[in-house]
């Protein structure tokens, strides 16, 4: 992949405008409910945990749901290699589509999996293999999506255009602690633990329904069809392989590496900070939810515009903006939200630390996918990341409740900035991936951009400043 100077393309005629917007909101869409599906496990789980699991510990419950939220992501590898092969191999499209119909189904067997007083430890093991099929979708969900965005974007808006992944994600979160406040302000708290936490998941079998007809209508990417076409019947058995991937193991390895931090902190202000404000700083349940959803909305605002500061001045200042401010800011973060007794005060701890995430979660897809060639991008995306997910991202919880429950709950805050460390080292070794080229027409544009500065500077003809340095 060419390093050069970027030379934006002039701008896409009309229909090449509207198809980059389906691509956007497609691959947005079905994004949404994707991360819908599998936030609102996360959500609902302080509703649901005693349906599943006896016992009169609420803490030891929530291990339990946090567990089974873990070990979804233990399919995340196994979803990221299968998936990420047929999206390198059959195409992006194919692949969106199929996650998401996995998704939904996953969603399905949640919603009218029986409880513990209806069928013993059997709605468990419904719940449990649930879990499985939608870790095994996110993990090809993730690196499709993250792959089409990239593709799909102009190459000077790469940065603003995967930064709706994370989004998609957040509106995905956000459309699930709505449904969430909505019904804890129409139910009471025992309709919600007896029947009520069932509804969010059958609303996202529905949403799917509507996201797969809208994938069906997608185009794909100029990059895989370029690939595809051009490649002879050895090439296209190579593609997408275990082998094409070994090929490119540093690249492989810096995406596990520049994961670590980044997913750890997401996912504790996030997933883990609504239990964290009820469970540790004894809010109650509606105030601690109203916090996380005022600052996710904000968070996803942040999301372009930090991509688009990405596309002008590279994508490493952000990371490593990212990984020291989570370095040395989670400990006093999360002590000061331990103590938080008020909704403003936790508010404003809760957006400060997602203002620090925002550097890593508005580019890390563009980042991953830039590392690779097209051949191999949506595995290279895929498997590492979802290796790195779960083995932290997916266990961050679940760390952090049994920090708690062994009496050493301040511990998790040097963790997460421990794994955030380990990323800020490698942000500062990596190379800036903003002007890499992720097709043969980039690389095309490239060489002739690059032979045209070097006619300039040998004294040929002239030509305008633009062509000259790249703009």
């Amino acid at each position: 992949m060419s390093s050069s100077t970027v030379t934006p393309a002039p701008p896409p005629p009309g229909d090449e405008r509207r198809r980059r917007r389906l691509a956007l909101i497609g691959g947005s869409l079905g994004n949404l409910v994707e991360w819908y599906d599998w936030f609102v496990y996360a959500s609902f789980a302080i509703y649901f945990a005693d349906s599943f699991f006896p016992g009169g510990n609420p803490t030891t419950q929530l291990m339990n749901t946090a567990g089974i939220f873990a070990v979804g992501f233990l399919m995340r590898p196994v979803g990221g290699w299968i998936l990420g092969r047929a999206a390198d191999r059959h195409g992006r499209k194919s692949a969106l589509t199929l996650t998401v119909t996995m998704m939904s189904v996953a969603a399905l067997l949640i919603a009218v999996a029986p409880t513990y007083g209806q069928a013993g430890y059997f709605g468990a093991l419904v719940l449990l293999l649930a879990r499985l099929l939608q870790g095994m979708s996110i993990g090809g969900e993730y690196a499709a999506s993250a792959t089409y965005l990239t593709e799909a974007s102009a190459r000077d808006r790469r940065g603003l255009g995967s930064s709706f992944q994370y989004v998609s994600m957040t509106c995905g979160q956000l459309l699930g602690l709505g449904i969430l406040i909505t019904l804890q302000h129409t139910l009471t708290t025992a309709q919600l633990e007896s029947w009520g936490w069932r509804i969010p998941f059958l609303l996202g079998a529905l949403f799917a329904v509507v996201v797969f007809w809208l994938r069906r209508r997608l185009q794909e990417t100029d990059a895989f069809k370029e690939e595809a076409d051009g490649e002879d019947a050895a090439d296209d058995s190579a593609r997408g392989t275990l082998k094409v991937l070994w090929q490119h193991r540093r690249q492989a390895g810096l995406v596990m590496a520049l994961t670590l931090g980044g997913t750890v902190a997401y996912y504790t202000y996030t997933t883990y900070l609504t239990k964290y404000l009820v469970g540790s700083a004894g809010m109650a349940k509606t105030t601690a939810t109203l916090v996380s959803f005022t600052a996710l909305a904000l968070f996803a605002v942040l999301q372009p515009f930090a991509g688009m500061l990405s596309d002008r001045i590279g994508r490493r200042p952000l990371l490593i903006t990212f990984a020291v401010g989570c370095t040395v800011g989670t400990y006093p973060i999360m002590t000061a939200l331990g103590s938080a007794s008020s909704y403003w005060s936790a508010l404003g701890l809760s957006l400060l630390a997602l203002v620090i995430v925002t550097g890593y979660t508005s580019i890390n897809a563009a980042v991953k996918a830039e590392l690779f060639p097209t051949r191999v991008r949506a595995l290279g995306v895929a498997l590492p990341y979802a290796i790195a997910n779960a083995l932290f991202g997916g266990t961050a919880e679940y760390v952090a409740l049994w920090f708690k429950s062994s009496g050493h709950e301040k511990m998790f805050f040097w963790y997460v900035s421990a794994c955030a460390l380990v990323s800020l080292v490698t942000y500062v070794l990596m190379p800036d991936t903003r002007n890499a080229a992720l097709s043969r027409a980039e690389e095309r544009a490239d060489a002739e951009a690059k032979a045209q500065a070097q006619d300039g500077a040998d004294g040929g003809p002239d030509r305008p400043a633009a062509a000259r340095v790249g703009f």
